[in-house]
């Protein structure tokens, strides 16, 4: 991405002619009540940034191109704050509070179901409003007690606070899987302090790490988190003056209540709009079909041609119409590439593909064939204390695996060398600051008293600070407006770190994980690195590369044979960056919405330990009840074991990673693949040097095609195509042509939706899906086919 068009350097700095830009710069600041509250003196000054809302202010002639970050986030957001709206209440905690137990639990619960969802961020976004919006309504506000429980109007920064700290909570700690499988496979669980203490370890560790990197991954524009977008459109339609954002706000509900009745049908009713193949309709007796056009079941095919009507399915991973167009040209490159990739490894029957099914991530044994598929039965190759023993895997013989997996191993390792050089070639400026602290002044401060005093830091800037804040081009307007807010000083994060850090060795320690010490200290090391690599690449793109196969391969390597320590590793690692990312994109979304930098320090911390003590209570609570269907290979219709048996199974092919992966192995290529990642960029980025005019050059992103080459190897692939439609039409033609419906309506619409859907997915899993007990299917008939609903030919060795 481009740097941001204009930079301000001083009061009066206003853009270019060239540079058209939506919004205006008012040098008197000091006219802004908003503006103005708490302003220090020879502060109030500073320019002050207004978003357009109006018809008139956003006609199709002032807004121009939206070519840059900075476009996007001053054009679709208010660039404006009232230090007066106070989010500390008890509304803000009690709904903050009563979500993240809700999502927490939740989270858990669905990851030992048969049909799992994640609770979103939409999601809770609507909840909290409903919530506070009834709070404000029905609580009377007579005497003290009335007016501290219910203060006024529900506000936009109490609303914003409680979704960033429910957010925070809901996530499902990969330590409880790695607890779950020690329980279940290994012979018992550690004892229960360890494995609380644990639990919020491994959240809080990338909680602490990505928290001093802000300056890099947070505060610039470029950082554009563009999963947020729809988010803080929502909350400034839902907050903003009604006579400003009325008719906005009524296609808000229009299209989140016509989304709710339409899911309906896809989920339930009408499965067939799921993904409709015309190619299957045709012929619905060639496996041919099915492998290529076929998509609409797990693991049934490539979803080729396929048009989807789901938006659950077309917006799962998140809405096309928020990421960015250049990710999506990469990746949509990257899946056609992967269908020519899987069909062709498949039907060349290279690593006997055609032996296996075309679409799995098991196990499989060597005496299967193309009739009969037959899982390998790991525990002939355990010793007594459950590591692995090499003599019995040369009896048993080695595992294989699906050439469909093998191909995505390839491409994902290949892709993540790929991303390292990408960002050094292209965002070296961008990501330098990660290690920019790294000094000798900084060293010797490390040995002064006066750095652990940590709580003695009050975040308060000087007005010199506060100036070159300011005029700095390259960080984000909405940082910049509130410059007056004391910052959560790094020390706080670094203590989280520390505190989490030291709890994680001990336990691992007491827990007799079989991770050394110097497995975890390269546990740190990797996910220091890897966020700000990864993390930079997920804030500007949205894209967030799946990083557990490759540490689950690096921990196969560093620690043979210790699948328990693979799976610890895993969990301080992947686990650790991922949470990492999601604290950054809410402390973007806590920016965006002007809510200052300690209340989302305190909420973000609140919501992952509480978040992390519910995560634990529920993973004991399922497996000390439903532990026998947890181990079976089938599960019910309300319980399964699923995720922590695929968690289980890696780690155990990773501890034999030598035997399977290593040069001269049978996917030796698996490993070549990181030499090769490091080669793709560089030609791309030579042509970019030599012919600097020719866009493409610098528009291709390896890092992404070579991951997408293999992300159809799981997982339901019918509405790829759609979403890449939709994507094109809202990232390209809307917002080249028509960037006034873009601003108003894009991110807006993509809201609605995406609340629409997860409501009525969340109520339909409960209701009927069999998320509380017992489903009610929908009767069977021309739209909802049983066991292969877009009619491909159905493989019965799927069963």
């Amino acid at each position: 991405m481009e740097r941001p068009g204009f930079a301000r350097h001083d009061t009066d700095a206003v853009p270019r002619e060239d540079e058209k830009t939506p919004y205006s710069v008012d040098a008197d600041a000091s006219s802004k009540d908003s503006m103005s509250k708490g302003r220090e003196v020879g502060v109030q000054d500073l320019p002050a940034y207004h978003y357009h809302d109006s018809e008139a202010a956003i006609g199709e002639g002032e807004i121009g191109n939206l070519d840059t970050a900075e476009d996007i986030v001053t054009t679709v957001i208010h660039v404006d704050d009232d230090p007066s709206i106070n989010p500390w209440t008890f509304r803000m905690f009690f709904i903050g509070l009563g979500l993240s137990a809700f999502g927490a639990v939740l989270q858990e619960i669905f990851y030992f179901k048969p049909q799992v969802i994640y609770v979103s961020v939409m999601f809770l976004t609507v909840l909290a409003h409903a919530i506070g919006e009834g709070m404000a309504h029905f609580i009377p506000r007579w005497g003290v007690v009335g007016r501290f429980l219910n203060p006024g109007p529900w506000n936009s920064k109490e609303h914003a606070a409680a979704v960033i700290m429910a957010s925070a909570a809901s996530q499902s700690a990969l330590s409880t899987e790695a607890l779950a499988v020690q329980k279940l496979f290994y012979g018992g669980y550690p004892n229960v302090a360890a494995g609380v203490f644990i639990t919020m370890s491994s959240q809080l560790i990338g909680f602490g790490i990505s928290g001093m990197l802000r300056k890099t991954l947070l505060w610039p524009v470029k950082m554009l988190y563009p999963a947020n977008l729809p988010i803080t459109t929502v909350l400034e339609t839902l907050h903003r003056d009604k006579s400003e954002t009325k008719k906005r706000l009524r296609v808000f509900w229009i299209i989140f209540v016509a989304l709710f009745c339409w899911e309906w049908l896809p989920e339930y009713i009408f499965p067939l709009l799921i993904g409709v193949s015309i190619f299957c309709l045709a012929d619905q007796h060639n496996l041919v079909f099915t492998n290529l056009f076929g998509g609409a079941q797990g693991n049934e095919g490539m979803g080729l041609f396929s048009i989807s009507f789901d938006w659950n399915y077309i917006a799962g991973f998140g809405s096309p119409l928020w990421l960015p167009l250049q990710t999506q040209l990469n990746s949509m490159i990257g899946y056609f590439g992967g269908i020519a990739l899987s069909i062709g490894l498949y039907y060349s029957n290279t690593w006997r593909s055609k032996d296996f099914p075309f679409m799995s991530q098991l196990l499989f044994d060597g005496s299967s064939n193309s009739t009969n598929w037959v899982t390998y039965n790991q525990t002939t190759i355990f010793n007594s204390d459950f590591t692995v023993n090499n003599d019995l895997i040369d009896t048993q013989g080695v595992p294989y695996l699906t050439g469909t997996y093998i191909a995505y191993l390839i491409t994902s390792n290949a892709g993540l060398t790929a991303t390292i050089v990408h960002m050094f070639l292209w965002n070296y400026q961008d990501i330098k600051l990660g290690w920019a602290w790294i000094t000798l002044d900084n060293a010797k401060s490390l040995l002064k008293p006066s750095t652990y005093t940590f709580w003695k830091n009050n975040g308060r800037r000087s007005p010199a600070e506060k100036q070159r804040i300011l005029e700095d081009p390259t960080l984000d307007p909405h940082y910049k407006v509130m410059v007056d807010y004391e910052e959560t000083p790094s020390s706080w994060y670094a203590a989280a770190f520390a505190a989490s850090w030291i709890t994680g060795i001990v336990c691992l320690y007491v827990m007799k994980s079989t991770l050394p010490w110097w497995g975890f200290i390269m546990a740190t090391i990797f996910t220091c690195v890897f966020t700000i690599f990864f993390g930079a690449q997920y804030a500007i793109t949205g894209f967030g590369f799946n990083l557990q196969p490759i540490f689950q391969m690096l921990a196969g390597y560093m620690f043979p044979g210790r699948p328990l320590a693979n799976m610890y590793f895993t969990t301080y690692t992947y686990s650790g960056i991922q949470q990492g990312w999601y604290l950054l994109r809410d402390l973007k979304l806590a920016q965006q919405n002007k809510l200052s930098p300690k209340c989302a320090f305190m909420t973000q911390m609140v919501g992952c330990i509480f978040g992390a003590l519910l995560n634990y209570v529920m993973m004991i609570t399922i497996v000390d009840n439903q532990a026998a269907i947890l181990v079976s290979v089938e599960g019910t219709s309300i319980w399964s074991g699923a995720n922590i048996q695929q968690f289980n199974t890696l780690a155990i092919a990773w501890s034999i990673a030598p035997k399977m992966f290593s040069v001269g192995a049978r996917y030796q290529w698996v490993t070549l693949a990181y030499l090769i990642g490091f080669a793709v960029p560089v030609p791309f980025y030579i042509m970019h040097r030599l012919r600097p005019q020719q866009a493409i050059w610098s528009y291709l992103n390896l890092s992404i095609i070579l991951w997408y080459l293999g992300y159809l190897f799981v997982g339901i692939n019918s509405s790829i195509l759609s979403y890449y439609a939709i994507g094109i039409f809202g990232q390209f033609y809307l917002r080249k042509y028509r960037p006034k419906y873009f601003v108003k309506w894009n991110y807006l619409v993509s809201a609605a939706m995406d609340g629409g859907t997860q409501v009525l997915l969340f109520l339909l899993t409960f209701a009927l899906a069999g998320g509380s007990g017992t489903a009610h299917p929908f009767p069977s008939w021309g739209g909802n086919h049983q066991n292969n609903v877009d009619y491909c030919m159905y493989n019965p060795l799927n069963g």
